[in-house]
C-alpha cells in the first residue's frame, strides 16, 4: 500500500497491483517471535491504571513489548488525551479531534506511579496541535507533581515537535526532566510518507535548542527501520542527531500496527542492527539501544544508567 501526504495529514493509496502482491508475501521472520507473559502480571498494572483515566502509549500503539514492561511493572504513561491531532502513517494512536484537558491528569500520574512502585518514570504524549503551547505546561506541570512525590524518582519526557515554538519547549526544559526525548522515527526521504505534518529539520532543532539551553539535560530519539530507508540515509540520520548534540539514541524494527499504517518493506536482520549500535557508539553517542523490538522507552532506565556513569555536566 503506497500513501500521499496532504494537508489533512496520512492518507492510504491503493498499490499497484503487483506491488501489493509482493509486498503481501512478506512474512515475519524467526526473530520477531516473543514469549507471552504471564497473565496476572499484565493485569496487575493494567488494573492500577483503568482506575484512573490515565492510559498508557504501550496500549495505544500496540507495542510490541508491552507484556515484558508490564510484567515487569513498568509503563510510558500517555497524558494530554488519548486521540492525536495528527495522523502519521506508522502510528496507531487513534488521531482526530483532542478532547479537552483533564486537569487532573499530573495527580493521576503521580496516583499511578507511587502504586507502581516506579522509580524511572517515562511520560509522553499524543500530539496537541490544537492547544497554544502543544501541552508544554502541562508536561511541565506532571513533572513538578512527580517531583514533589520523590526527588528522588527519574523522569523522562517524550515529546512532540511542539510546532518548533522555542518558548513550549523552554517550559518542559524547566520542569527540569532528566531526559528529554523526541524522536525523528525515520530518514529525511520518508518524511512526506511517514510523518507529512513534521518537519525533518524542526525535530533536529527542537533536540539542538534542548541541548544549548539545557546542557545538563541528557537529550534521546529514536527511528525506526524497515520503511524503505537505505543504510547510506540511516547514517547520515545518525550524523545529523549527533551534530545536534544527542546523547541516547534506539533504534527498532517498524512493524505495521493495523492494515490502514503503512506496510513494512523490509525486515532488518538482528545483525544489522548490531551494527548500527558500534557504528553509532564511535560516533560518540553515549548509550545506544538497536535490536528489532527496540523502542523509545524499552529498557529507558538501563540506558540512563549507563550514560549516566559516563556524562559529565558541563560547569
Amino acid at each position: 500500500m503506497r500513501h500521499r501526504a496532504g494537508g489533512t495529514g496520512f492518507q492510504p493509496v491503493p498499490p499497484p497491483e503487483n506491488e501489493g502482491k509482493r509486498r503481501r508475501k512478506l512474512q515475519k521472520p524467526p526473530w520477531l517471535k516473543k514469549r507471552i507473559s504471564p497473565y496476572q502480571d499484565l493485569m496487575k498494572v493494567k488494573t492500577i491504571l483503568e482506575r484512573t483515566d490515565l492510559h498508557t502509549v504501550c496500549e495505544e500503539a500496540r507495542c510490541p513489548n508491552l507484556g515484558e514492561c508490564f510484567s515487569s511493572g513498568t509503563a510510558t504513561l500517555l497524558i494530554l488525551g488519548k486521540v492525536c491531532a495528527r495522523n502519521c502513517g506508522f502510528c496507531a494512536v487513534e488521531h482526530g479531534v483532542p478532547l479537552s484537558l483533564n486537569e487532573r491528569e499530573p495527580d493521576e500520574v503521580v496516583s499511578a506511579i507511587g502504586k507502581m512502585g516506579l522509580r524511572y518514570v517515562v511520560i509522553t504524549s499524543v500530539t496537541r496541535d490544537d492547544l497554544p503551547d502543544g501541552g508544554a505546561s502541562h508536561f511541565a506541570r506532571t513533572i513538578q507533581a512527580i517531583r514533589k512525590l520523590d526527588k528522588g524518582i527519574k523522569v523522562e519526557v517524550l515529546i512532540p515537535d511542539l510546532q518548533g515554538r522555542s518558548s513550549s519547549l523552554e517550559s518542559v526544559l524547566n520542569g527540569e526532566p532528566d531526559v528529554l526525548n523526541h524522536n525523528v522515527e525515520t530518514i529525511a526521504r520518508l518524511y512526506s510518507l511517514v510523518r507529512p505534518q513534521a518537519v525533518y529539520t524542526r525535530s533536529l532543532d527542537l533536540l539542538r535548542n534542548a541541548k544549548e539551553s539545557h546542557p545538563h539535560i541528557l537529550t534521546k530519539s529514536g527511528l525506526m527501520l524497515g520503511l524503505g530507508e537505505t543504510r547510506e540515509e540511516v547514517m547520515e540520520l545518525m550524523r545529523d542527531l549527533r551534530n545536534a548534540g544527542c546523547d541516547l539514541l534506539t533504534i527498532g524494527q517498524y512493524l505495521q500496527a493495523r492494515p490502514d499504517r503503512l506496510p513494512v518493506v523490509r525486515y532488518v536482520p538482528p545483525e544489522e542492527f548490531e551494527e548500527y549500535k558500534k557504528i553509532g557508539e564511535c560516533m560518540g553517542f553515549k548509550a545506544i539501544a538497536s535490536g528489532p523490538f527496540v523502542r523509545s522507552s524499552f529498557h529507558a532506565s538501563q540506558m540512563f544508567e549507563k550514560s549516566a556513569r559516563i556524562f559529565v555536566s558541563p560547569e
